[in-house]
Parts: C-alpha cells; sequence; structure tokens
C-alpha cells in the first residue's frame, strides 16, 4: 500500500463519482479511501453508495451520513430518505469516525470534519491558527494503536475546499469534494512509492447537465437548490 486516492463529499452526485472512479483506475491506485457524505444534497445516494461499497477499501461517515438516518419535516431530506434502501441506512450506521494508517514513518489521519465531530466544520481561511492546530489533537473519537501519537499529515472533507498547509506540528490537506466543487470533481493521491510522502489534487471534469437531467427524470425534490450548488457553487444550509 503506497498510493493511495482520497475521496470526500460525494453527496448523490454519482456522474461525479463514475468520472473520478474511471480517472483513479487509470492511474496505478492502490488503495482508495473515502472520508464520508456519501449523501444528501444530490439525487442518488443509493447509486453512489454501491459504488463506494464496490471501490473503496475503507470509508468512515460525514455529517450528511449520520443525519440521513434521523427522522425530519425537512421535504428535501425525506425525498433523498426515500431513494436509499434499508441496506443502505444500515452500511451508513456501520461506518466508522476516522482511518489511521502509517506511510514512510509518518501516522496519517483522515477524518470528515474534526478529530472531535462531524459536525464541527473547521476552515483554515476563516478561523484562527489555534482553531486550525485543532485539528491534529487526539480526542475520544480518534482512540486507537496509534492514540498516544499526533498525526503528521490529516486529511479531511467538509469544507469542499481545496486545500494543502504545512505547519510546524504538521501538514493539513483538504481533498475538496467530488459532487460539490464548483470548478470540476476533485481527489487527492497520497504517494509513498519512493520513500516520501507526496500529495497530489487531481480534477476531473463530469458531465453537470447529465447529472441534473437524472436529477430531473427523478422528480428529485429541492432541484432549484441543487442546481445552484453544482453550477454556481451557491451554498444553501439545509434545515435538519
Amino acid at each position: 500500500m503506497s498510493k493511495i486516492a482520497i475521496i470526500s463529499d460525494i453527496h448523490g452526485n454519482l456522474t461525479a463519482l463514475e468520472s473520478v472512479l474511471k480517472d483513479i483506475e487509470k492511474r496505478g491506485v492502490d488503495q482508495i479511501y473515502c472520508l464520508g457524505d456519501l449523501v444528501g444534497k444530490g439525487p442518488r445516494g443509493s447509486e453512489c453508495i454501491e459504488l463506494v461499497r464496490k471501490h473503496c477499501d475503507k470509508v468512515i461517515h460525514g455529517n450528511w451520513d449520520v443525519f440521513i438516518q434521523v427522522e425530519t419535516d425537512n421535504e428535501i431530506i425525506k425525498w433523498s430518505q426515500s431513494q436509499l434502501t434499508k441496506e443502505d441506512f444500515n452500511y451508513l450506521a456501520s461506518l466508522p469516525f476516522h482511518i489511521e494508517f502509517e506511510l514512510n514513518g509518518k501516522l496519517i489521519r483522515c477524518f470528515h470534519a474534526s478529530p472531535r465531530s462531524v459536525f464541527e466544520r473547521i476552515a483554515p481561511e476563516y478561523h484562527p491558527l489555534e482553531k486550525c492546530m485543532s485539528l491534529f489533537q487526539n480526542s475520544e473519537e480518534t482512540k486507537s494503536l496509534h492514540s498516544k501519537r499526533t498525526p503528521d499529515i490529516v486529511f479531511y472533507g467538509d469544507i469542499h475546499i481545496t486545500l494543502l498547509r504545512s505547519y510546524e506540528i504538521g501538514t493539513l490537506c483538504n481533498v475538496g469534494s467530488v459532487g460539490l466543487d464548483l470548478i470540476d470533481a476533485t481527489y487527492v493521491i497520497v504517494d509513498g512509492s519512493y520513500g516520501t510522502n507526496s500529495i497530489n489534487f487531481v480534477r476531473v471534469p463530469y458531465d453537470r447537465e447529465a447529472e441534473l437531467a437524472a436529477a430531473r427524470e427523478l422528480g428529485m425534490v429541492g432541484y432549484e437548490q441543487y442546481y445552484k450548488e453544482i453550477m454556481y457553487d451557491q451554498f444553501t444550509e439545509t434545515k435538519k
């Protein structure tokens, strides 16, 4: 295991996910990790779950994977829930909080949003340095065989913005979003093939119009909101 693709924030966008998986297949990747938010916002969550289960070696849950399981009065979320099977819900409920592994002597930790909660959003562009440094902390959620060590490299998702920063404490990388990135579907490859760990961002074009056509054909509730998010990055906070 020396070359790993890390994807995140698919959000039910099957067209984008299929394009990313085809791209990964061409790059000689050993394993694929997914950092959560398989569902929500996009129309084909069940199909995305199926592909993730087939292709990804390790998968963790994101905030949408958690609250999609909760009863709600929100019509958009209720429609998304109606598109999932009982097996889908069971799978989402089984997903762990984080992934941890060593590569060339470096401890690498992956989680969805923060080491404490999938609902704690941290964006280095807007939050103070102290808050960003907390992404390297250990927590009750990240207890593992390496629990006394803090990570040398952190990968996370949630904010849909690619980011790579080096601090004295370690390297921080946000892998972007497969399904809701403004420019193209985005993911990361971490490559330890030559005794060092390189991090490369990959942007994959996909057919947004085809994705929107599929949403219309399914009679998606909240289509207008989804259109704005994938075409213009006009993010709307969905009331749970």
